[in-house]
């Protein structure tokens, strides 16, 4: 298997990515915490969709998890440049965040469409941020020869 450096740029997109999908995460964490307005009123209803009952399991706000989830992303890819050693089991650690994500952000998007019939832009950006990071987790697992 070859080596990456930090400065590979998937790797950089990633971090950056990650980093994108955490501050969204965070806004919409806040307005739930808060009872804020989002300022997507104009383009979206944000608010049926962040005050839905879908928007919660088990009391904890999706927006808080889907935040865990991005710094747990970000987590692993820092570690990869620390502990070389442990690459492969971090790469394969994002792919198994981001795979999730993808899967659960398929499910939360359905659930906006045909059953609130109500689209938070906010969430379509950590949908597509968590789509465009498994793309690049696939593509880098494959650079690293774990397609055989």
């Amino acid at each position: 298997m070859k080596a990456k450096s930090k400065s590979e740029p998937l790797w950089l997109a990633s971090i950056l990515l990650a980093l994108a999908g955490a501050v969204d995460s965070a806004y919409l964490a806040f307005l739930k915490f808060t009872g804020t307005v989002a300022a997507c009123s104009d383009i979206g209803d944000c608010e049926a969709v962040n005050n839905s009952k879908y928007a919660e399991i088990g009391g904890i706000p999706l927006a808080l998890l889907g935040l865990l989830g991005y710094l747990a992303i970000l987590a692993f890819l820092i570690l990869e440049t620390r502990f070389p050693s442990w690459r492969d089991g971090l790469h394969l650690g994002v792919f198994g965040f981001t795979l999730a994500g993808t899967i659960y952000s398929v499910y939360l998007t359905y659930i906006e469409v045909f059953v609130l019939h109500a689209i938070c832009p906010f969430c379509v950006v950590s949908a597509v941020v968590m789509l465009l990071l498994f793309v690049i987790s696939i593509i880098r697992l494959r650079r690293l020869g774990f397609d055989n």
